[in-house]
């Protein structure tokens, strides 16, 4: 039991280390290749799979992916695929004992990651549980050394001949440990002690596979129609393969023979060749499969393209063409922005870690395309400019600034939501309301500035500047009322801080949206007075936030 609890505790660990290594690294423009066929989308799969060490860490990643919109429904089936191929390296890593060297795998990333430059202490990190995990199977595998005299086992094992109790047996236990690798190293573990043969070690084979579909299958329970049909998918993939290798299964059993005469080795081989299979039956009828799914799960859910798709560097030498350009892609992001904010402000009422996870996604595609726009700016800039021109670039590079900003105040309310979650913080019915109002107004200020990036009018300016005036107010007459409702024991003290912190971030995005539609203003007064139609008027205001 010590070496399972070792090797999941191993691998939790692992995919965080790996999972906070790709944001830095720009985890989009990795899946960026997804879309270009599905041949890549499983070559993505099966890389992202073998840094995490395991194949549902990356079915529950690409589903959180496409739950917050951030990759087409379509484009995840062969991250899928490859996720089921990449998973078979742990197997074959056993076979091949690297679990005798596993206390050296510890030892070396542990002096990295303590002793060694800041920049190589994630590596370190990341090879510390790597070995964590093979060390967990090392003492699972010196732990089941007497289990070769146990009538249960024994029992068991024979019983696993039948392919549909060897399929349930590995269904139930990868189910209930949430990771196939786990019951299937077992089995070469059984096989290198002579335990175990082939004909009842493919069955629990294939059921540990179909298990391992269970994880995705529990975290689209609350994702959005797009991430069940994904989780739903990963299922019919795995039930595919087990039926179609269940009917051919004297055939595969003689493949699998073939490859080597060690039953250890076989074992892996069946676990690769069946994830080969389901690739192989599968990958010609995805575009079909997918229809089929859409069409049994109706519904649509509003995409967001992972990287730039406005950003054209044909258009670069035209500058108002690409300076159009940039504002289309402003639009995108502030849009996204805006979904961040109304789900954050939603988990203030019903919490879910799912909705958290979404609008961390959508932060860093934000931060992404911010980056990206900040980078064709600078592009532009190195081309031939008017006085006027030159002002709109300088512009739309503070424009891009504030929209960040606000999507970084709407992930504060998300971790702000999840603290008062965890401490179980709760605000008098009279917080509730003030906070659903000025909350509302936000929104609507949010909402007016989409509008400025589609159709521009002073109207609008006026309604957001005034809204704003009114969300200061309100911010100013909140702050004293809640202050005597702590006074008077009306609201819990210990929910004060998150409360105003709330507050303040809310207040914040309005300011950010007063930037903009300042900014906004000149473009229009620039352009009633003749002076090039995009350029704004320059001059301080102390009205914007930064």
């Amino acid at each position: 039991m010590t070496g399972i609890i070792l090797f999941l505790y191993g691998m939790m660990q692992l995919n965080r280390t790996i999972q906070a290594h790709f944001s830095s690294f720009r985890i989009r423009e990795y899946f960026k290749l997804t879309v270009k066929t599905p041949l890549y989308g499983i070559v993505a799969g099966i890389v992202t799979t073998i840094f995490f060490q395991s194949s549902s860490a990356t079915s529950v990643l690409t589903v959180g992916l496409v739950s917050a919109g951030l990759i087409p429904f379509f484009h995840s089936l062969g991250i899928i695929l490859g996720a089921d191929i990449g998973t078979t390296l742990t197997v074959q890593l056993v076979v091949w004992k690297i679990t005798d060297i596993s206390p050296l795998l510890i030892l070396t990333g542990a002096l990295i990651w303590i002793m060694g430059r800041e920049r190589w202490k994630s590596g370190g990190e990341a090879l510390f549980y790597f070995g964590l995990i093979f060390f967990g199977l090392y003492l699972t595998s010196t732990a089941t050394a007497p289990l070769k005299d146990s009538p249960f086992i024994l029992t068991l094992l024979e019983q696993a001949r039948h392919p549909l109790i060897g399929v349930a047996i590995g269904l139930a236990l990868t189910a209930i440990i949430q990771s196939s690798a786990i019951p299937i190293s077992l089995l070469v573990i059984l096989a290198l002690h002579g335990m175990v043969t082939i004909e009842s070690a493919l069955p629990i084979v294939f059921g540990a596979n179909l298990g391992t579909a269970v994880t995705a299958l529990i975290a689209g329970i609350v994702a959005t129609t797009e991430g069940k049909r994904c989780a739903l998918s990963h299922f019919i993939f795995k039930l595919i393969g087990v039926i179609v290798c269940l009917i051919f299964l004297t055939p595969f059993s003689l493949a699998v023979a073939s490859v080597s005469s060690a039953t250890a080795q076989q074992i892996a081989a069946g676990h690769f060749l069946f994830n080969l299979v389901i690739v192989i039956v599968i990958t010609p009828f995805l575009r079909p499969f997918a229809r089929l799914v859409e069409r049994v799960m109706p519904g649509t859910t509003e995409s967001f393209s992972l990287w730039p798709e406005y950003l054209d560097e044909r258009v670069l030498s035209r500058a108002p063409e690409a300076l159009e350009n940039v504002r289309r892609e402003m639009h995108r992001i502030i849009v996204m922005a805006y979904r961040m904010l109304e789900k954050s402000l939603g988990l203030l009422s019903l919490y879910k870690d799912a909705t958290k996870r979404d609008v961390g996604y959508l932060e860093m595609t934000v931060d992404h395309v911010r980056a990206e726009i900040a980078r064709y700016l600078c592009a532009i800039s190195e081309t031939t400019l008017s006085p006027e021109l030159s002002r709109v670039l300088l512009q739309y590079s503070t424009v891009t600034d504030n929209i960040e900003s606000m999507a970084d105040h709407a992930m504060n309310i998300a971790t702000i939501a999840e603290e008062k979650e965890k401490r179980n913080h709760q605000f008098s019915a009279d917080a509730d309301r003030e906070l659903e109002i000025v909350a509302t107004l936000v929104v609507d200020n949010v909402t007016d500035t989409i509008l400025l990036f589609e159709t521009p009018s002073d109207e609008i300016i006026r309604r957001i500047l005034k809204r704003e005036d009114t969300i200061d107010r309100q911010e100013n007459q909140m702050r004293e009322r809640h202050f005597q409702r702590v006074y008077t024991r009306l609201c819990r003290a210990e929910a004060g801080p998150a409360y105003l912190e709330i507050l303040v971030n809310l207040e914040r995005i309005s300011d950010h949206c007063e930037n903009i539609a300042e900014y906004m203003a000149d473009i229009l007064k620039s352009r009633e007075t003749g002076d090039g139609g995009l350029s704004p008027q320059t001059g301080e205001n102390s009205g914007r936030t930064t």
